[in-house]
């Protein structure tokens, strides 16, 4: 018997090619407004309304998309048809007084923190929080929007303090159930703390102080036990006191205290 030739073909090895020695370049991460805002150039909204305007162009095309990716790095975008370049980062902090609005335009035409900068030579700054208008007090505004997020998302929990004039003398009962809280509309209001500063015959002072902002939180807190909020001051943001700065002032923050509030 006859053995059988089997006869096998075996493509010659082809050489492996050299890994690349630069990488491929990831895929842009954020939408254009996103960039624009995150450089400093300006807020989220304001680049949303540029963009829609065909204002803006990237790599010589007009992009009306704002959630269209982008990458400032690589990409040459233009705004009005000028560069656009990140911004030298600035924080500033403003005694806010009572009946201004801290928005950059009011549809309404009213007052708003931004009146107290004009002439003042600053880029574009976006308020870190919020203050309604009949409130007054500490203010911080930086066109570096992740130092901001750090301030107000809800998961940091960064205390700001607030003196509150009330029409009523609340005792310690009343006091302890402001740190209880209550859910009005689907939310939670507490205080983290509350004590008694001061009192006359029929008003007080409270130190009120919030790990996390709500729409008018302090008002809707203190209105759901039957209490009134004759005047209220934001007197500290964090470890970062309003101190002596004096009403409708302004001032920039010390490197320290910008390294300090970012780290909490």
């Amino acid at each position: 018997m006859r053995g059988i030739a089997i006869r096998l073909r075996v493509s010659p090895m082809r050489p492996s090619r050299p890994a690349s020695r630069h990488a491929i370049p990831s895929a842009p991460r954020h939408g254009l407004a996103r960039v624009l805002s995150k450089m400093g150039v300006c807020s989220r909204s304001q680049a949303e309304k540029a963009i829609r305007e065909g204002r803006v162009s990237v790599d010589g095309k007009v992009v009306l998309d704002p959630e269209r990716p982008a990458d400032a790095d690589r990409q040459r975008i233009l705004l009005d048809n000028e560069p656009i370049a990140a911004s030298t980062r600035v924080y500033i902090a403003i005694n806010k007084p009572r009946g201004l609005v801290v928005s950059a335009a009011d549809e309404r035409g009213r007052d708003t923190v931004y009146d107290l900068l004009k002439d003042a030579g600053l880029p574009w700054l976006g308020p870190v929080g919020r203050l309604d208008k009949a409130s007054e007090g500490l203010l911080l505004l930086s066109n570096d929007s992740v130092w901001a997020a750090r301030l107000t998302e809800p998961k940091h929990h960064v205390d700001k303090t607030y003196h509150v004039q009330v029409n009523d003398i609340p005792d310690q009962a009343l006091l302890d159930r402001l740190i209880e809280g209550i859910v009005e509309e689907g939310e939670r209001l507490a205080a983290r703390r509350a004590v008694l500063l001061r009192h006359g015959e029929k008003n007080a002072w409270l130190e009120i102080v919030l790990d996390e902002g709500r729409n008018r939180h302090i008002r809707r807190l203190l209105a759901a036990h039957g209490i009134d909020v004759l005047r209220l001051i934001r007197v500290a943001i964090g470890a970062l006191p309003l101190g002596d700065l004096p009403k409708g002032k302004w001032r920039h923050l010390t490197a320290e205290e910008v390294r300090a509030l970012g780290e909490k």
